[in-house]
C-alpha cells in the first residue's frame, strides 16, 4: 500500500489503512518526540496522541503536503500543549528580603472534597470501562491500571506492538465517545 492510498482509505475509515500509517510513521514520529522531551513514556503518550488526533481529524488533511510533515506538526503542538500546562499548574512565587529567599510553593495535596470528587469519578469511569469489549478494557487495565509498557502488553497478550498500540488507541476512543454520551 502506498502513503496516498492508504491516507485515502483512511479517510473513508478503512482500519488497515490506519494500521499502515501508524506502522509507516510510528518510529518517526516517536524518535522526533524522544529528542524533544527526553523521557520515553512522555514521547510514548505524546505519540499516540498525535497519531489519535491525526486518525481524527484525517478528513481534513490536505494531500498537497507531507503527511508527515502533518503528524510532526500535530505533534509538535501537543508537546508544547502539555508543557503550557505543566508550566502553568506549579505555583510559585519568590520574595527578596534583603538576603533571604523565600519560595512559596502552593500546596497541591487534595481536599477531602477533591478525594471524594475523585473517587466518584474514578467509579464512573470504571463503570464507563466496564462497557467496552473485554479486549479493549483489558488493554486499557493493563496499560493504565498496571501501568505496564507498551512492550511489557505485547508480551502479557502476545500480539505485535503495533496491534496493542492500535488497540489501545481504539479502546480510549471508544471510551471517549461513551464518556461524552
Amino acid at each position: 500500500m502506498e502513503i496516498k492510498e492508504a491516507i485515502t482509505k483512511a479517510k473513508q475509515n478503512n482500519q488497515k489503512a490506519f494500521n499502515f500509517l501508524l506502522d509507516e510513521y510510528w518510529d518517526y514520529v516517536y524518535g522526533f518526540q524522544l529528542k524533544r522531551v527526553t523521557n520515553e513514556h512522555d514521547a510514548e503518550d505524546i505519540t499516540i496522541q498525535t497519531f489519535s488526533k491525526a486518525f481524527d481529524k484525517i478528513d481534513k488533511f490536505d494531500e498537497k503536503y507531507a503527511f508527515k510533515t502533518w503528524l510532526i506538526t500535530i505533534s509538535k503542538n501537543i508537546q508544547i500543549d502539555l508543557q503550557r500546562r505543566e508550566k502553568s499548574s506549579i505555583y510559585s512565587k519568590i520574595i527578596d528580603h534583603e538576603d533571604d529567599k523565600v519560595y512559596r510553593v502552593m500546596d497541591d495535596s487534595p481536599s477531602p472534597e477533591d478525594k471524594l470528587i475523585t473517587e466518584q469519578n474514578l467509579a464512573k469511569l470504571l463503570r464507563d470501562i466496564k462497557k467496552l469489549k473485554p479486549h479493549y478494557q483489558e488493554v486499557i487495565n493493563l496499560r493504565y491500571f498496571q501501568e505496564l509498557s507498551y512492550t511489557e502488553i505485547s508480551k502479557e497478550l502476545n500480539e505485535p506492538m503495533n496491534n496493542v498500540k492500535v488497540k489501545l488507541l481504539r479502546a480510549k476512543k471508544l471510551l471517549t465517545e461513551i464518556i461524552k454520551r
